[in-house]
């Protein structure tokens, strides 16, 4: 690990915190929070604001499971998950709510490293996903007004698609806008007058 990352482990016993914590510390600089009760879990990891959630469970519920990820922030941090057994269908349910790294048989000193780069890395590639995801949804929304305030140019001006594009992009330029702000502000207007 190249800087200093402030790791918070949810671990109930207090003599495998200890262990997890001197691991922690043997692996490189970095802050270590543990919490050892479950109540009021999401306040109290995020007045720590941790790089990483480490969550240790002996034999997690799908209840148990579902709280601890919603409160541990998977899509705001990479969370690793580490389980004693391998309990059906848990490993897809973690994932599927955005557990980074889910280990099963427990926790080991010697892959907290690897297993904390790994949730790093995954986490970074479901984030950027996540965003080119967000984008792609606003273009095709943008375009879809675009398309619409086009039409209304084209039907209320007897012109073509490519001049009522121009006439937008002319309007936006001239106002110092973007061609989508200008096409919603058009559609906007011809559903009030319309």
């Amino acid at each position: 690990m190249q800087t200093k990352l402030t790791i918070v482990v949810v671990e109930e016993d207090r003599d495998r915190a200890i262990g997890i914590v001197d691991a922690l510390k043997d692996i490189g600089d970095c802050e270590v929070f543990v919490i050892g009760n479950y109540s009021g879990l999401a306040r109290t990891i995020a007045t720590h604001a941790p790089d990483v959630v480490l969550i240790d469970i002996d034999n997690p519920t799908r209840d148990m499971l579902e709280e601890l990820t919603l409160a541990s922030g998977p899509l705001e941090r990479p969370v690793a998950m580490f389980v004693s057994g391998s309990a059906g269908g848990l490993a897809k349910a973690a994932i599927e709510a955005g557990v980074s790294a889910y280990v099963v048989d427990g926790l080991a000193p010697e892959r907290l490293k690897p297993v904390i780069d790994a949730a790093v890395a995954r986490f970074g590639m479901v984030r950027q996903m996540r965003q080119e995801l967000a984008e792609t949804r606003r273009a095709l929304e943008e375009r879809k007004v675009i398309d619409r305030a086009k039409g209304l140019l084209m039907k209320a001006k007897g012109i073509d698609e490519d001049a009522a594009y121009a006439l937008m992009r002319k309007t936006a330029m001239d106002q110092g806008r973007r061609v989508a702000d200008v096409a919603e502000a058009l559609v906007t207007a011809s559903g009030l007058l319309g």
